[in-house]
């Protein structure tokens, strides 16, 4: 009887542990598929954060992402980071981000990203986020964020290196 109540236990585990690590769901909406969204956990008292995830269209017209929104934050931008001259800049993408027929567009740190101002709460690691993401085409689509460790520079990756955080939000000179 101990043996069976030990493989029920270990069973339970390795259940809860898969759901756990499992990976955000897809999202289909009109030809695009939004796959791997996350975000980073942050401090307490941070005001502002990134949102990462891939899209996919499988049309042959292309759409574009033009804003974000949800009651995780006062407002979400489409930004992208680049090197300038030796200087990592960051900008908000005023006429939204391209998605062309066929492609793939990654959004992830030091790249385009999502980029929520004025945090309502803390991101914790292992909550899940909804936020609201708004196509030219497709219209609005309902996906929600994997929030992963502070350091994370992918979806269930720990690089606590800094790369591409947002705590600051201002150009930074490269190293």
């Amino acid at each position: 009887m101990k043996m069976l109540s030990r493989i029920l236990a270990l069973a339970a585990l390795t259940a809860a542990l898969a759901s756990a690590s499992a990976r955000a769901e897809d999202v289909k909406a009109g030809d695009l598929v939004i796959t791997q969204a996350w975000t980073r956990a942050t401090p307490n008292g941070a005001k502002i954060g990134g949102g990462y995830l891939t899209i996919e269209n499988k049309g042959t017209t292309p759409d574009r992402l033009v804003s974000g929104s949800g009651d995780v934050a006062g407002k979400i931008e489409v930004h992208e980071m680049s090197m300038d001259n030796g200087v990592m800049k960051m900008r908000a993408l005023d006429k939204g981000l391209t998605i062309e027929p066929g492609k793939t567009v990654k959004l992830a740190p030091g790249g385009y990203h999502l980029m929520m101002f004025d945090l309502k709460n803390p991101l914790k690691q292992g909550d899940k986020v909804p936020v609201t993401l708004e196509f030219e085409k497709a219209g609005k689509v309902s996906v929600s964020l994997d929030v992963q460790a502070v350091g994370a520079q992918a979806p269930g990756g720990s690089d606590h290196s800094g790369h591409g955080d947002h705590s600051g939000h201002m150009d930074m000179k490269k190293m």
